[in-house]
């Protein structure tokens, strides 16, 4: 029979950090390359499907079209250490906390794999579950780690070692992150401004 283990999840993007990754990255892009600025059309397009399927992938994939994978390559180390710079500053302390107590703490996050692991390196979070892209086609979605989906993520990575995750808490700024923040029996939600934790 599988053992629960205590686990302590947190959002990345407004959680632990200002902003968003994944669109500020999209930003750095269109401020270091022309390339982008040809698919603003298409991604016009793509918001518009947004506001009607938040979950859906088509528009994703459709917003990040001008990426490829010389571009991640080249862009993607300046921007992870100008990123860093937007972590709030209790978030390395607390996270230590956390493991301090003997809990597994795990990081969901809907940003791609090309960014998040590298922007919290330095966390030592037990595992750092993301959106997951192909390798050759960055802007192509094999998983898309959002909503419900983040569950299924933290599901599947207690299955491949072996327990049950028993989510002591959770950590988040945005409602679409509900079901992630509902497995856990305390709820912490964080200010996206401030970085704060918000008034119960």
């Amino acid at each position: 029979m599988l053992k629960k283990v205590n686990v302590v999840v947190f959002d990345f993007d407004g959680t632990l950090s200002a902003g968003d990754s994944n669109i500020d990255f999209e930003c750095y892009c269109f401020r270091h390359s022309v390339k982008p600025w040809f698919y603003i059309p298409s991604m016009l397009v793509a918001l518009i499907a947004k506001f009607f399927n938040p979950d859906g992938v088509w528009w994703r994939q459709k917003m990040h079209r001008f990426l490829t994978p010389k571009m991640v390559r080249n862009f993607t180390p300046a921007f992870i250490k100008e990123h860093k710079q937007k972590r709030f500053g209790w978030a390395k302390e607390q996270v230590a906390k956390e493991r301090a107590a003997g809990n597994k703490v795990v990081l969901i996050s809907a940003s791609p794999d090309y960014l998040v692991p590298k922007l919290v390196s330095d966390m030592k979070f037990d595992a750092v579950l993301t959106s997951e892209t192909q390798q050759d086609k960055p802007w192509k979605y094999d998983f898309v780690c959002y909503g419900k989906n983040k569950v299924v993520a933290l599901d599947n990575w207690a299955k491949e070692n072996k327990f049950i995750p028993k989510v002591v808490r959770s950590y988040s700024d945005s409602r679409s992150d509900i079901p992630m923040m509902n497995i856990a029996k305390e709820q912490i939600w964080i200010n996206r401004k401030t970085g704060l934790p918000k008034d119960k």
